[in-house]
């Protein structure tokens, strides 16, 4: 069912019969119930769905935040599931970018210090940090704000913070849930038009949102009910 940008080439992510079972007591909830998915390097991917569908169980999967009950998780062609703690630690760190709805940004700390903060992690000397954090924030349009907390910011300026603090490690791969979920209209198309740049720049960009304008900016939409693959299939962006 799944079509990436480019199949003639290797995915950068495949799942294959994945089931995701939470057990609540006497109830057993199937968040995912046999999926399988293909995304190629530079693929544009909106994922929608109604509540309850399986979005941020797909997502807490693709970014190696959880693991399937049943099925198989390739990235980069290796199975995620004879990964170390460390080697999943790494892909979290340097191979995947995360942009969340609620920024989770650090209140007291500057932009500059909550962007340079996962090359701490990272293990990069100081004068490199600044250096690629302060290039991050360039490349989103904050240059003039370095030094500014996030109460500072609007909300649209947060947005492009957590944006940068994702790129910081200079991943192969964007994950974003519900990115402009907390924006006006206008702030999440400016949202959006940035996300465009990073699709243009090579990126690998996987979306997750409730919105199908949104979802239009990709170029292929994979939808979920109940936790299967509903359709999967390029959307009509102009």
């Amino acid at each position: 069912m799944s079509q990436g940008k480019e199949p003639n080439r290797d995915p950068v992510i495949e799942i294959i019969g994945v089931r995701k079972i939470y057990d609540l007591g006497e109830i057993r909830v199937h968040a995912l119930d046999g999926v399988d998915l293909k995304i190629y390097p530079n693929d544009y991917v909106a994922v929608m769905g109604p509540s309850g569908s399986g979005k941020s169980t797909l997502m807490n999967l693709l970014g190696c935040l959880d693991t399937p009950t049943e099925g198989h998780y390739h990235f980069g062609g290796e199975d995620v599931a004879e990964m170390s703690d460390n080697e999943l630690a790494d892909i979290r760190n340097r191979r995947i970018g995360f942009v969340f709805q609620s920024f989770n940004l650090l209140p007291r700390a500057t932009i500059l210090r909550n962007v340079e903060l996962p090359l701490v992690y990272a293990g990069l000397d100081s004068h490199t940090r600044l250096q690629r954090a302060e290039e991050a924030l360039t490349k989103v349009g904050l240059a003039d704000r370095l030094r500014h907390r996030p109460n500072e910011l609007s909300g649209g300026q947060r947005q492009r913070v957590a944006i940068a603090r994702a790129l910081v490690n200079r991943p192969s791969i964007i994950l974003a849930d519900e990115p402009t979920g907390n924006l006006d209209s206008r702030t999440g198309e400016e949202i959006m038009a940035l996300f465009e740049e990073l699709y243009r720049q090579g990126n690998t960009l996987i979306v997750v949102t409730h919105e199908d304008d949104i979802a239009q900016h990709a170029r292929r939409c994979v939808r979920l009910r109940d936790g299967r693959i509903e359709s999967d299939s390029p959307t009509s962006h102009k």
